[in-house]
């Protein structure tokens, strides 16, 4: 018997969990992916938005301001790479540039810190931007953040504080059993007191099984490009155009990793597991985002993706209780949704669960997980004595982004594994570079299959039935 089952693993469950590992509690995390974050949480921008644009008095105001504050100090806790960069969204013309302004009198409105650059101003921040620019609206308190390993984390630390982690495993039913919940997946049947579904794109049919007022999740996809390690200084924040009725726009940004994102498109699509970039879509982002910025290298870019956004019809996050009380949703988590995710965690657990169920400190509790190794962020004098102490950091098994042999042993020996070639690529970045794994991923396949005692042929490359090997050779039996 479980105090709370969550279903969702991405970044909203993920940080959930977290909040009530810091309690005396039972919790169960049912997530249906072969790892956590591998959906919408792991195809984003990255962004971390001030909250200037957000319905003033709407859920994504309130959270996406208090999930801003809340930033640097988790990222601090959970050793995740963060970057308080600001953003400045660009204005053309007179028309945008009174837009501008009244995008400045929400920002006052959501208690966002703002302000209005003139031509000379803007350019002198951003000398790449087109010169046609008239003003722009600077936002400081805006980042980027690594999305990955930022779910990765938070879950990690929420399994090292008590918490229990199930992956792979499709919630098909819940059903009511007196004061609790049964909780019934393809392997099991779970009961709980407390039901949080979290559970993203399919959030709301998880929340059918309540019967409640139904909400109905429209997938949003947006197509990016990702930028090789080009010359720093192409841009220095996150760049927006000015939002419309479908985003915030095609924006042009550096990542964590050194990297440029460019993109997303935003398209309403029917299947909640279409992944598809097109050429027709992508010359639209390339051609959007040049107006903003002439100079980009697209002839730098390495790889092409597509996410899913989880918009609703509701066109707001909803966080609601249904009416078969003890089972809460916290479902149409877009754009703010990964600044928003620390903040909604904390209501949903404190406000929400915290009528439901008695909430006791737990005194044991550690908000940090333990220290990553990073011997990119090291001087050579740190990095030749952590070799000498442990050689595999000096056996370099992803070339394009250097990433050792004693990283990789590192994200295998904690409470949240990765189990396959993309999950060790999120964490530690091992086929993220210009050749996309070409030539690492052999390596890496092989330190999987040693690992975990298993045949090559058997090491998958995401979920189930993607085996990157079509059979063993023999001798490899």
């Amino acid at each position: 018997m479980y105090d709370i089952i969550i279903v969702g693993a991405g970044i909203i469950g993920s940080f959930i969990a977290r909040v009530c590992s810091s309690y005396k509690l039972n919790v169960l995390v049912i997530e249906k992916e072969n790892d956590v974050g591998n959906v919408t949480s792991m195809a984003n921008s990255a962004i971390v938005h001030s909250g200037y644009d957000p319905l003033p008095g709407s859920n994504k105001a309130k959270f996406n301001v208090l999930g801003n504050k809340m930033f640097p100090k988790i990222c601090q806790e959970l050793d995740v790479h963060y970057g308080n960069l600001g953003s400045m969204t660009i204005a053309f013309d007179e028309k945008q540039i009174e837009e501008l302004k009244k995008l400045a009198d929400r920002a006052k409105e959501n208690g966002v810190e703002v302000k209005i650059l003139n031509r000379k101003e803007t350019l002198k921040l951003e000398p790449n931007l087109n010169p046609l620019v008239k003003g722009s609206l600077l936002a400081p308190t805006a980042g980027i953040v690594d999305p990955f390993n930022l779910t990765v984390h938070a879950m990690e630390n929420a399994v090292d504080n008590g918490i229990s982690l199930h992956l792979l495993e499709k919630v098909i039913n819940i059903s009511k059993k007196g004061n609790s919940f049964l909780v019934k997946t393809d392997k099991a049947t779970y009961e709980g007191t407390l039901v949080v579904d979290a559970a993203g794109l399919n959030s709301d049919s998880i929340y059918d099984f309540s019967g409640d007022d139904k909400f109905i999740i429209a997938p949003r996809k947006g197509e990016y490009f990702i930028l090789d390690h080009y010359a720093p200084g192409l841009v220095n924040h996150v760049i927006f155009p000015l939002p419309s009725e479908k985003g915030k726009g095609i924006l042009v940004s550096p990542t964590t990793s050194g990297n440029y994102i460019v993109g997303p498109s935003s398209e309403l699509v029917n299947n909640k597991e279409d992944f598809d970039t097109d050429s027709l879509t992508l010359s639209q982002v390339r051609n959007s985002a040049l107006q903003l910025i002439p100079s980009i290298p697209f002839n730098q870019s390495i790889r092409v993706f597509s996410g899913l956004r989880a918009s609703s019809n509701v066109h707001d996050f909803v966080i609601k209780e249904s009416h078969d009380e003890g089972l809460f949703s916290v479902g149409g988590i877009e754009s703010p949704g990964l600044v928003s995710s620390p903040a909604i965690a904390d209501y949903v657990v404190k406000e929400l669960i915290g009528k439901r169920i008695k909430l006791i400190p737990k005194e044991s509790y550690n908000p940090c997980v333990k220290k990553y190794i990073h011997p990119k962020a090291m001087n050579d004098e740190e990095r030749n004595k952590l070799i000498n102490n442990d050689p595999n950091f000096g056996k370099i098994i992803c070339n394009c982004e250097q990433i050792s042999l004693g990283e990789i042993l590192d994200c295998l020996s904690r409470s949240v594994p990765p189990r396959s070639v993309k999950a060790i690529k999120k964490r530690t970045r091992a086929g993220f570079g210009k050749c996309q794994g070409g030539f690492c991923q052999p390596n890496v396949l092989l330190i999987l299959a040693n690992y975990y005692h298993i045949k090559p042929c058997e090491v998958l490359y995401d979920g189930p039935h993607s085996n990157i090997l079509s059979g063993c050779v023999k001798g490899e039996e």
